[in-house]
């Protein structure tokens, strides 16, 4: 979806009934969380950085980084309360997996139109005092690197009027590259950055409101460049 087919989207009123509380405890949820972080600790000798920079309450909007497939669970794994998840609809095919995704607060979104049903769903779950990770980059890196960000998230924080916190993910790709099937043991981290409040999305333009977290998120991508540096040349 691109950022003027979001924004035509959201030019659509969403209607008060769709502002209520979500559901906050979901079990499924917390026995996958549970294993995420087990594995994130143990095979993949984990860390993550800032995280009580993200609220214990109240919508939010995790704007991360894309390297791999545990993308959604790391961006949220340091908080200690539940969060939502944007997917693109080709990934709850089959159905089976589609209700696995359903059951863990992922829902569909169609990414090569304006899918205004998603965008609803997405607001309504940020005024719900919802956490949303979502991946501006759009898909997956190929190396590592940062790609352009498409703006459409943005456009949703300042509809739902929440915060928004960049989060960077690094080495989830040594860890399940693209080509890829199946995960090997590395090293991830997770960075989170100091977050925009609500009261300035709201205030300032959304391509301003780009260039802050991109300044942002490569901030992050320098701090991690030199943490792992100084990691590498630290007397044993």
């Amino acid at each position: 979806m691109t950022d003027a087919q979001a924004e035509r989207s959201l030019a659509t009123p969403v209607s008060s009934g769709s502002d209520r509380r979500i559901d906050v405890v979901n079990p499924r949820y917390w026995v996958a969380r549970f294993f995420v972080r087990l594995f994130f600790f143990t095979i993949f000798r984990g860390r993550h950085y800032g995280a009580r920079r993200a609220p214990a309450r109240g919508g939010v909007l995790l704007f991360s980084n894309h390297q791999s497939f545990f993308d959604p669970m790391l961006a949220a794994l340091a908080m200690h309360r539940e969060a939502h998840f944007m997917a693109r609809d080709t990934l709850f095919r089959p159905n089976w997996w589609g209700r696995v995704l359903l059951s863990l607060n992922a829902f569909p979104v169609r990414r090569a139109s304006a899918d205004l049903t998603a965008m609803k769903e997405a607001i309504r779950r940020l005024r719900g005092g919802g956490a949303m990770v979502v991946f501006p980059e759009g898909t997956r890196t190929q190396d590592g690197s940062l790609g352009r960000f498409h703006l459409g998230s943005v456009l949703l924080a300042q509809r739902a009027e929440v915060p928004i916190i960049p989060v960077y993910i690094d080495g989830a790709l040594n860890a399940w590259p693209r080509d890829r099937r199946l995960p090997r043991p590395a090293k991830i981290r997770v960075f989170y950055a100091r977050p925009l409040s609500a009261e300035q999305v709201q205030r300032l333009p959304t391509e301003e409101i780009g260039d802050i977290l991109r300044h942002r998120m490569e901030r992050l991508v320098r701090i991690a460049g030199r943490s792992l540096k100084l990691r590498r040349t630290s007397p044993r």
